[in-house]
């Protein structure tokens, strides 16, 4: 479970704006799932649903691939 702001500091390249964007995508794809929780201030949590989840580790092998072949930012072949 993940709350919008640590997201956010967590993908710092990312504006507000997209990221909500991108959330609400995801949530449409029934990937993940808002929760608000009332009080003062208002949380907001977001966390993957089973669905996501599957496809969650169903791409770990690619993620693995890419960090050991994929150099990002090097211009490598």
């Amino acid at each position: 479970m993940s709350q919008f702001s640590q997201m956010k500091r967590d993908l710092n390249d990312i504006t507000p704006r997209s990221l909500s964007l991108k959330l609400t995508e995801l949530s449409e794809f029934g990937l993940v799932e808002k929760k608000v929780t009332e009080g003062t201030p208002v949380a907001i949590t977001y966390h993957l649903t089973e669905k996501g989840q599957q496809l969650a580790i169903a791409l770990k092998p690619v993620h693995e691939w890419a960090v050991k072949y994929i150099e990002l930012g090097e211009g490598k072949k």
